[in-house]
């Protein structure tokens, strides 16, 4: 069979993605990998400075990316972002969610104000962009992905991480659920998730609000690093229009679970 001519990242060259959570860990992975594919890149964080050096630091020239301070739970917010991305760049092609974090607790113990902070970042936040970005895309009629960074907490019910294992499943959930939706519509828009294990990030730290502790979860055998999830986004990418790779999961080769 002859190959189809939309095969291949290179069709996204010129297009544009934003990617949530871009600061560091993940999102500073998959912005740095985009730009060289020659994608323009809107990256958020609620720490706009941290995302400009980023960004500087994958687009010297500033020409092909804008970072933008936002905090995803924020509606109003979000819908600043959007439309300076149609400002500057006409429109998003691609939205990577991959703004989350987690705190560690028992479901006895834990507090409304952490359960609050996951609920709002890893559900809300990440719908919030979700319709803005199809509202973007659809105002235009262009074929458009959309690619949530979940977790393998979403796949499988961890211990002593009940909480925030079921705003993942929750995300879960709601890429089954967009697919549906957008099939039922004879949308071209595609959707899928991907759910890394173990990655060494800044995660592990804030989950347990331990230096120490995320060293030791880091080193008990050789985790991912940000550079492979941000393969598996070009991977997806890369795919001909009438292929959705809905599901990607990934672990260390030594994770147990």
């Amino acid at each position: 069979m002859t190959a189809t001519p939309s095969h291949g990242i290179h069709r996204w060259h010129g297009k544009t993605a934003l990617v949530t959570g871009a600061s560091s860990g993940i999102g500073e992975a998959i912005v740095t990998r985009l730009v060289a594919e020659g994608m323009r890149v809107v990256g958020c964080g609620r720490r706009k400075e941290r995302v400009a050096e980023v960004l500087a630091a994958a687009d010297p020239s500033g020409g092909s990316t804008l970072a933008v301070g936002c905090n995803v739970a924020d509606e109003a917010a979000v819908r600043a972002m959007f439309a300076a991305a149609k400002d500057r760049f006409g429109g998003v092609d691609v939205l990577i969610n991959n703004a989350g974090l987690g705190h560690a607790g028992s479901l006895a113990d834990g507090t409304a104000d952490d359960w609050r902070e996951m609920l709002e970042v890893n559900i809300l936040g990440l719908c919030l962009c979700t319709r803005e970005a199809l509202a973007d895309m659809r105002s235009r009629g262009s074929f458009g992905q959309i690619i949530h960074i979940g977790s393998m907490a979403g796949q499988r019910v961890p211990p002593g991480a009940g909480f925030y294992g079921a705003t993942k499943h929750a995300v879960r959930a709601l890429t089954e659920s967009l697919r549906m939706e957008l099939r039922d519509a004879g949308d071209p828009i595609r959707i899928g998730e991907i759910c890394p294990g173990y990655v060494e990030t800044g995660f592990a730290e804030h989950y347990f609000k331990s230096a120490e502790k995320a060293r030791e979860t880091y080193s008990r055998f050789k985790v991912l690093e940000p550079i492979d999830v941000a393969e598996a986004v070009v991977y997806m990418l890369a795919c001909p229009e009438h292929v959705q790779v809905h599901d990607v999961l990934m672990r260390p080769t030594d994770q147990p679970t």
